[in-house]
């Protein structure tokens, strides 16, 4: 019988709470060492998303359910699978995305981003993965946008990502960037990965065999869970 291999957690993989050149990091993150807290029945038994039903077109932020319009911007298509740390597929795993416009601006009534709102374009969808852990998304290219985090402070064109396992805690949160950004060398948000390997898990590739001829460009983003592949998380411990 093989023995697998030993993949440890690499923990300079993932942000530490407090980095301050995040500046909201050093108001929120704690200052104290945590206290675990025991775990109900409820909150490591379920939920179960092997059932879940999602309605058509959730995957589809390209276009309004409510209205039928196109939304504006960059249309792009978002492959990927979410696996452990012995690449085998995580079936039934809920995935929300939430994201700004094409002009960089969120459908939240806090955003006041001098720019225009889309409204065919909600910002927000989910999917379950399949069998193989897959998982697609139909979308538009987010811009980038101001955060007042420091001078003349903008953030890259990302993509939030949520993902819910078989259980209430298991719930992690990350987000991509995409390839080519001259902002991302500039982002304090990423950079708080302190290893340069573990940033780039967060940058989405160009996938030509995604794109779809006079459509759509792809990007593939997959989602390692543990390891010392794992994809840095936002809600990890560093």
């Amino acid at each position: 019988m093989q023995i697998p291999k030993y993949k440890p957690l690499d923990r300079k993989s993932h942000p530490p709470y407090l980095f301050p050149a995040y500046g909201s990091s050093v108001k929120r993150g704690p200052h104290r060492r945590l206290m675990p807290i025991k775990q109900t029945l409820s909150e490591i038994t379920g939920p179960l998303f092997s059932g879940i039903k999602l309605d058509p077109g959730e995957n589809d932020l390209s276009r309004s359910v409510d209205t039928g319009g196109e939304a504006m911007g960059e249309r792009i298509i978002v492959v990927g699978k979410v696996i452990d740390e012995d690449e085998r597929p995580v079936p039934n795993s809920v995935i929300e995305i939430w994201q700004a416009n094409a002009a960089g601006r969120y459908r939240h009534p806090v955003d006041q981003h001098n720019a225009p709102l889309d409204s065919n374009f909600t910002g927000a969808g989910r999917c379950v993965t399949n069998e193989k852990g897959e998982y697609r998304f139909m979308t538009v290219k987010p811009g980038a946008y101001p955060w007042l985090n420091h001078s003349n402070a903008w953030r890259p064109a990302h993509i939030h990502l949520s993902l819910f396992g078989p259980s209430f805690v298991t719930r992690l949160v990350t987000q991509f960037f995409f390839p080519g950004d001259p902002l991302i060398p500039l982002d304090p948000i990423l950079n708080s990965i302190p290893s340069k390997n573990g940033r780039q898990r967060l940058i989405a590739a160009y996938a030509h065999d995604v794109t779809e001829p006079e459509f759509a460009l792809g990007y593939r983003f997959d989602i390692v869970l543990r390891g010392r592949q794992a994809t840095p998380f936002e809600d990890r411990r560093a």
